[in-house]
């Protein structure tokens, strides 16, 4: 389990940074707290940082159920495509949101891997 407790961390670590980025932007733009809109570039970081927030409910759940009742290196390995979707979602949004799509597939994809299959792996071990 421990790689998947590294996974989520990083995960963590990620949105972090993505956190650090809305401050930045603020700053640069100048739009003052606590208003989230009236800047462009700034309302872009932000939608960046709180889509990660929504993502995280179904990830954090998700990757923990699914190492458990299916497999650790396979929740792992998906969590790292997590992070990576992310990552290609932050870059693609904030410069263009119309190229946000392949980050927010690989986000979705891995989110449904992790959730659907914790499901199943927990209703196959109720079953059993």
């Amino acid at each position: 389990m421990e790689l998947v407790v590294i996974v989520i961390m990083l995960a963590l670590v990620e949105y972090f940074v993505l956190g650090v980025r809305v401050g930045l932007a603020r700053g640069r733009t100048g739009l003052e707290a606590p208003a989230v809109t009236g800047n462009e570039e700034f309302e872009r970081y932000f939608r960046v940082h709180y889509n990660t927030i929504e993502q995280l409910i179904l990830f954090v759940p998700g990757i923990w159920f699914f190492a458990q009742y299916v497999h650790v290196l396979g929740a792992a390995a998906v969590g790292l495509v997590f992070i990576i979707g992310r990552a290609i979602y932050a870059v693609s949004y904030v410069k263009d949101p119309a190229t946000r799509g392949v980050g927010m597939m690989l986000t979705m994809l891995s989110c449904c891997i992790l959730v659907l299959g914790a499901l199943g792996g927990a209703v196959w071990a109720a079953v059993s």
